[in-house]
């Protein structure tokens, strides 16, 4: 296993996310604590040391299963990641019932690491607002030793991190993003590391897969990657990019089933980080994945000009090929939240008077009755 240093400690490179354990008849509540447990021996067997989990995982069983497994372990033996779930604005004003709850779950009396969940448009300012508390009551617990260290994860836009480090950037140790080689541009994630780079914290990687897209690739790609190295698995490759960025730390991966984790340790018993010609490789591999099911816009924003109701047509387009792309997910329809009624894609009239002035020809109307059709689905 490699280990990457983070302060005073020795971290597994790969770390066992929590949020994708293996389930009994597909009922995501119903996780199979046998299958689990055999996993997280595997892991730790093999030198897995960092283990993530979070309050709303597996509808709230995540904690106590994933707790159950490692107990069997002395405590200073593994690290341990939880999260504040902000993803709930029902949770906001609920910080030390949460807290200590999940401490009770996990069976511990401490968090290696904690982290605020989330942080996003929908989000951004009630994790702001001081009248919930959160920040404050967190660093309580940190300087009475119930946190050790304390940071955040994200899957808001550049500006949203930017202003949750502006407000609590020197007291953030790491930050977990999205981050692969497909989201490397088309997610900004390029500029969200060079960002937590100017602020000095470490990345923490989730979403390494992609939710699985990574892990296999169209013919003609897999073929151009065995054509550089013949020994490497599809899914390495996308390891083997996390590798080659300096800032990475941590690297989450939710791991499923025996085998996934065998394979991903198996990965990280040696680092192989890209050559330029195999980091532009994947590039033009992952600009291609995207421009197959995308709209081409620029985001010029002669459209913008011509809508009678006044409508961001570009960031809406942004979130429409990402919610196009990832087939569903959560995070268009998170970042809508935050977008005012009159505002979001079922505003649109059909007048078709931007799609007269866009120079890519994009049938903008067509566009906003997929996507608000999408999101009732």
């Amino acid at each position: 296993m490699i280990y990457k240093t983070f302060q005073d400690m020795r971290l597994s490179a790969l770390g066992l996310g929590a949020m994708r354990l293996p389930v009994t008849d597909g009922e995501y509540a119903v996780i199979d604590e046998a299958e689990t447990g055999r996993m997280v021996a595997y892991a730790m067997e093999h030198g897995i040391n960092y283990y993530d989990t979070a309050w709303g995982y597996h509808d709230g069983c995540s904690e106590v299963v994933l707790g159950k497994a490692l107990s069997r372990y002395p405590r200073e033996s593994f690290f341990l990641a939880d999260k504040f779930p902000g993803y709930d604005l029902s949770n906001m004003d609920k910080a030390e019932m949460i807290f200590e709850e999940q401490l009770k779950r996990c069976g511990v009396e401490y968090f290696d690491f904690y982290l605020f969940h989330n942080v996003c448009e929908m989000n951004i300012d009630a994790y702001l607002d001081k009248k919930y508390g959160i920040f404050e009551y967190l660093m309580r617990q940190k300087q009475s030793g119930r946190i050790h260290h304390l940071g955040f994860s994200a899957h808001g836009s550049y500006g949203v991190m930017k202003r949750f480090l502006e407000a609590y950037g020197e007291q953030m140790e790491f930050c977990q993003i999205q981050l692969n080689y497909l989201d490397w541009s088309f997610q900004d994630a390029e500029k969200k590391a060079e960002l937590l780079e100017e602020y000095q914290i470490p990345v923490w990687v989730m979403e390494p897969l992609r939710g699985g897209k990574l892990a296999a690739l169209s013919r003609e790609d897999t073929k151009r990657l065995k054509q550089l190295r013949a020994d490497e698995e599809t899914p390495a490759w996308a390891f083997r990019f996390l590798q080659s960025i300096p800032s990475v730390t941590v690297t989450l991966s939710g791991m499923s089933n025996l085998k996934q984790l065998q394979d991903n340790i198996r990965t990280f018993e040696t680092e192989r980080p890209l050559d330029r010609q195999e980091f532009d490789t994947l590039m033009e591999i992952a600009d291609g994945m995207v421009k197959k099911s995308i709209l081409p816009c620029t985001g010029c924003r002669y459209c913008t000009s011509h809508c009678p109701q006044q409508l961001d047509i570009p960031s809406l387009l942004s979130l429409y090929n990402e919610h196009r792309f990832t087939e569903g997910g959560f995070i268009a329809p998170m970042v809508l939240m935050a977008v005012s009624e009159e505002k979001r894609p079922d505003a649109c009239i059909g007048c078709r008077s931007c799609e007269a002035v866009c120079p890519q020809q994009i049938k903008i109307s067509e566009a906003m009755s997929d996507f608000n059709r999408r999101l009732r689905a």
